[in-house]
This record gives C-alpha cells, structure tokens and sequence, in this order.
C-alpha cells in the first residue's frame, strides 16, 4: 500500500480532483469516463480498488458491479451514490461493494475508506499465505492476536455467526476495535457478505437527527422533511445495524430503541404505521454502562435488553503477548505503503513496546509503528524510534540499576522495574536462582517464569 485505484465516473471534475488527491497520497490512478472504458481498463491493467459511480451514461454501476467481483471476487469496490440513491446503494453493497460513500463527498472521508479497503484486501492476502490453521486461530476479519483472550473473543464471534442472536453488545476501551469485532460477526453469519452492513455513530448527531436516521420520517413531519426518507431499520433489513457509541444515545431516543428491541417493530417520525423490522443489532461502548444507569442517563431496561450477548474486548495490556504479531504486522503494512524495508522488530523494540501500558490500546500501537516507519526508521526498528513517553528515559541511560539504587533511572513501567530488579539480583548473586529468590521474595519456580517470560535466561 498505497496501490493502483481505477476511478470510474462520467464526471470529469470529480475524476480529475479525486485523481489528484490520491495521486499525492502515492497511488497509481487510471480513469474511465463510462462502465465499458472502465471494464476494459480493468482487464488490461487490474487495478487494487475500484471507485465506482453508482449511474453512468452506458451501463448501471450494479451491473459494473457483477462484472469486476466476475473478475475478482475479492476486489474492495466503493460506489458513490447521490443522496436520493440511498436505497439502490444498499443494493449494491449486497452484491458485494465494500461501501458506498454520498455525493457530495468529503475527500478525506474518501482517502479513509480507501485505505481501510486496501488494508482488508492486503491482510487478507497476507493470511493466505499462512497456514489454514494459524489464520483460523490468529485471525477474524482485521483481528490478529494468539493470546488467550483473543481466542475466547474469536470463538464467541463464531458462535454468534453461527446463531440467530440478533442483540449483541460490545464494550472495550477506545482503540480496541470494537468495530472490527461488529463487522466479524456480521461476515460469519449466514449470507453476512451478501447483506447489508450499515453503521452510526450515536455520538455524532444531534437527538432529533439521529432518530430520523435510525427509523425514516415520513414528508412534512419536521421543516426540512420535503419527502419520505428511509431510515437505517428498513434499509438494513436481514442485516446488521451497528450503533457506535450507545452510551451517548440520549434517554428518549432509547425508549425507542427499546421498543424496536422487544416488539420488532418501529415508526418513522410523524407516521402513524407500525413497520417490522428483521436486523441484527449490535451496539457498542467504552462508556460503564451500569455507571450511567446510576447517574440517571441510561436505562437499565435497555442495558439488559442490549447485552443479551455481551462481548468485553481486553485493553493490549492486558495481551501482551498480542503485541510482537501486531508489531509485525504493522511492520509489513507500512513498509508496503511508504515503499520501505523495515526488518521486524528487534528484541529490544519489542521490551519497550511490551512494557507500555498502552491507553490508546491497538490504534495507538498502530500510529506508533506508522510514525516510526514514516518519519525515522530506514533498515531497522529500533528503540530510539519510539517517542519518548513510551520508550521512557530508561532507554537513554540504560537499563540497569546502579549500585546508588534507583538514582539513574527515568519513568518506566513496573514491568521493566521488575526486570531491572531481577537482572540485579542475579547479577550480585552470580546467577544463583535460589539465593536470588530468597532475597527477591519470591519462589525458585516463580523466579524460573519469570526470566523466561523476561528472555533473561
């Protein structure tokens, strides 16, 4: 990455500014004015993603559509739709688009499905050169990790796939990809690719706004109501609904959210009719729920009604040993996208990385590693390429306890303390295990994990 784009479009203006754009960002982009020019173009040349007008002069974008997932069926294709498009974009992410973005639309909002696209086809492609058993184990959609407790996470996302659970709620800290976790059980389900995915942030509207784009409206119900809009409910039918941020979602609106819950059926603002709905809801926090239950701005009905299945996404800290595979990972990804030849991360890369507490959790890491590649590293990923409040002064006066005590030490995790203190007191022991234990306070066994868990031994 970055990679070759095929922009297909009849507008000039919107090829020509969109080209430009991602032409800066490092892109290979070719054009095409019509779906003929557009399908010749692709077989000559096959582009990594394709951006796609949902109308063009000679063919419809859906029947594009069919032809290039002929061509590749792993082919990330975005179409871009007019807003009175909405319920013929829906039909195109069921025939296989990765998204679809409205016109007018924002460049940058562009560039990032674009990226996350790619992301998806090279990881993915990346996994089928491992063995199907490493990628069932490390690996659910653009979830990587062997600890423990990611593997009860991807076998939780299994079950649900395989189930008919239609309420699901994930919580974690920001940046532990909770997201991913929604689009995961979405694909595992039956014809999960097939069916429309449809996402909101319930953060980022006002009440009233968000209450037309969850159940529609129907024409005159507010000012700027001039026609019947469609909400989320009916266009997501037999697919998911993911509900971003729940906890902001404010108390009226979720007495309405409860009543879709229990009874499957909802109004669009200012009608009268009651409409079923059939969607797979799956809403999403960093919030403590229970806390705001208490506070007055969560209803404890809907919070039990939300988690019939619940999902708790662990912090990195707590699965450290995830972080060399997502190092690595990252690694390869950006070397891919900045034209480098980054080697893996060295041991001691890894020592500082592992002992971070890592609040931003995976997104953090990943900003790090892009930072790094980006802005310092040429061969080699090494300690000095880490900002300094994660690698901590520790590296820049060395890691070892002098016979002052702690006097030549920087900030640093207890981690790292615990390790300095260890290598110490082997150290003046002259590497006797027991004698060491015994001052240390700890058992020989649990002095053994431990240098082996450090790489000390």
């Amino acid at each position: 990455m970055p990679g070759r784009v095929l922009i297909v479009d009849d507008e000039k203006a919107i090829r020509w500014s969109l080209g430009e754009a991602l032409k800066n960002e490092g892109y290979d982009v070719s054009e095409a004015e019509n779906g003929k020019t557009g399908i010749k173009s692709f077989r000559d040349d096959p582009a990594d993603i394709v951006i796609l007008d949902l109308k063009l002069p000679d063919k419809s974008g859906l029947d594009i559509l069919k032809t290039l997932k002929k061509e590749d069926e792993d082919l990330p294709v975005i179409m871009m739709t007019a807003y009175g498009e909405v319920d013929t974009a829906v039909e195109a992410l069921k025939g296989g688009a990765y998204d679809f973005i409205l016109k007018p639309f924002q460049l940058e909002k562009m560039k990032v499905a674009i990226r996350h696209a790619l992301e998806n086809r090279q990881l993915k492609t990346e996994l089928d050169g491992i063995k199907e058993k490493d990628r069932e184990n490390y690996n659910i959609k653009s979830f990587i990790g062997k600890s423990e407790v990611m593997q009860e996470v991807f076998e939780t996302i299994r079950k649900i796939g395989e189930s008919r659970a239609s309420t699901i709620l994930i919580q974690g800290e920001s940046g532990t990809g909770k997201e991913l976790v929604a689009r995961a059980i979405h694909d595992a389900s039956e014809g999960g690719k097939t069916r429309p995915f449809l996402e909101i942030n319930c953060a980022a509207l006002p009440e009233t706004l968000l209450e037309s784009e969850l159940f529609g409206h129907e024409k005159g119900s507010f000012t700027d109501a001039k026609t019947r809009k469609k909400g989320l409910f009916e266009l997501a039918e037999g697919g998911t609904i993911f509900l971003d941020e729940i906890g902001e979602m404010g108390v009226t609106l979720q007495s309405r959210l409860l009543r879709v819950l229990e009874n499957k059926t909802f109004r669009r603002v200012g009608g009268v009719k009651d409409l079923r709905t059939n969607t797979r809801i799956i809403s999403a926090t960093n919030r403590d729920l229970k806390r705001s239950i208490k506070e007055g701005l969560f209803r404890n009905d809907l919070y039990y009604r939300l988690q019939v299945i619940p999902i708790n996404l662990p912090p990195l800290r707590d699965r450290k040993e995830d972080i060399q595979l997502l190092t690595n990972h990252f690694i390869s990804m950006f070397n891919k996208e900045f034209k480098k030849g980054i080697k893996k991360a060295g041991k001691d890369v890894l020592k500082v990385l592992q002992g971070y507490s890592w609040p931003g959790n995976v997104r953090e890491l990943k900003n790090v590693i892009e930072r790094a590649i980006l802005l310092d590293a040429e061969d080699e990923l090494l300690p000095e390429h880490i900002p300094a409040e994660i690698s901590g002064e520790c590296l820049e006066n060395g890691d070892g306890i002098d016979s002052n005590g702690l006097s030549n030490i920087g900030p640093v995790s207890i981690r790292e303390m615990e390790k300095m203190l260890i290598m110490k007191t082997l150290d003046e022991t002259g590497g006797n295990k027991s004698q060491a234990a015994r001052i240390l306070g700890i058992s020989r066994q649990t002095l053994r994990e431990k240098t082996k868990l450090y790489e000390m031994e």
